[in-house]
């Protein structure tokens, strides 16, 4: 494993963090509410930041998402990549690929997914081609221009959001997110009708990734902003991060937050090596889900009582870290997949060993 980022990943990360640092900031935050900052996405797209995904990969996306989660920016980037943008990319057919990607790179069109929020798979039936069903909460599904569907048999289908309906749903972060109603809507299949599920479970394990990803960058954001105030705070004559209590809290979110970076890292560098990575995937949501909790957390709780202020910027990390728990599926629910995932794996394997040892 090399997880040193090339020349092309280094400088759309550094692209990326001038324009999310100069434009993401909590006065902007503020003015925003719980809204899109439609003119720092158009920075991003005229930047060609959505379009370098394909060349950077996930692993280049992730450094990407990392800059995006520091300042808890407003904006729908790492939905349509995942689901826009790498999902067509790997599983659309020629002339998929051919008519979305264009929209996806310039940001144009916007994507987003009915997965892996809870209850997505299971609530959507298709029948000729049509599905009918309902999902409580897709991310962004308000700034979206179609939205990537999983069905009860893991098949997944793109449907254009005007075809759809969409009532609004506030959720702890503000992601501008819907409940999907879906009632015969017409949608497109997409990945091989021969291979139910291969597309789906590479979708998912990429959304798993990038979001633990996003989480990282979060957590980095939130011990930053503490960090800097129990530097700048004092009590007794001394900076509160002069105290040994004060000191320990930073460095176990420090390597709380280093742990989910590494394990997003590497799910991401086996996707874009073409190694198996559900199970490194999972890793990573799991640290990110449980991890991430403890470091937004700290964050505030290292800012003592101005922590507990709303409109204290620390806040917005501690309401994204919390959102990005529950999206990801929460650590127990997560580990429970883990388990189950690993003994299909191992049973898997055994399976074709034994049938070697018949021939």
């Amino acid at each position: 494993m090399d997880f040193t980022p090339t020349p092309e990943q280094t400088a759309a990360r550094d692209l990326a963090a001038r324009i999310f640092g100069d434009l993401s900031t909590p006065d902007r935050l503020v003015a925003a509410g719980t809204g899109t900052d439609a003119e720092l996405w158009k920075a991003l797209c005229a930047a060609g930041l959505p379009g370098a995904v394909e060349e950077v990969g996930l692993l280049g996306l992730m450094l990407l998402l990392e800059e995006q989660g520091r300042t808890t920016a407003q904006v729908p980037f790492a939905v349509s990549c995942v689901y826009g943008l790498l999902a067509v990319a790997a599983h659309g057919s020629a002339d998929q690929r051919a008519r979305l990607l264009p929209g996806l790179r310039d940001g144009t069109e916007v994507a987003t997914g009915a997965l892996p929020a809870r209850g997505g798979v299971g609530r959507v039936r298709v029948e000729d081609g049509r599905l009918t069903g309902a999902v409580p909460w897709v991310p962004w599904l308000r700034d979206a221009t179609f939205v990537l569907v999983a069905a009860a048999d893991r098949s997944l289908w793109l449907v254009r959001t005007a075809d759809a309906g969409c009532e609004p749903v506030e959720l702890t972060a503000p992601w501008r997110a819907g409940r999907l109603v879906l009632e015969g809507v017409r949608g497109e299949r997409v990945g091989d009708t021969g291979a139910a599920g291969v597309a789906y479970d590479d979708v998912l394990a990429t959304a798993r990734t990038a979001f633990a990803g996003l989480q990282a960058g979060v957590c980095a954001g939130s011990l930053a902003r503490a960090v800097a105030y129990t530097n700048e705070r004092e009590q007794f004559g001394r900076p509160l991060a002069a105290k040994q209590a004060v000191q320990l809290r930073a460095a176990e979110a420090y390597m709380d937050t280093e742990a989910i970076r590494v394990t997003a890292y590497e799910a991401a560098w086996r996707r874009d090596e073409a190694l198996t990575y559900g199970t490194h995937a999972l890793t990573a949501a799991w640290w990110a889900s449980e991890a991430g909790r403890r470091v937004v957390h700290a964050g505030q709780h290292l800012h003592g009582g101005v922590g507990a202020d709303v409109e204290f910027p620390v806040h917005r990390h501690f309401l994204w870290g919390r959102q990005l728990d529950a999206y990801l599926g929460c650590g127990g629910e997560v580990l429970a997949e883990l388990g189950d995932l690993i003994a299909t794996e191992q049973t898997t394997e055994e399976t074709a060993e034994e049938a070697e040892e018949s021939v």
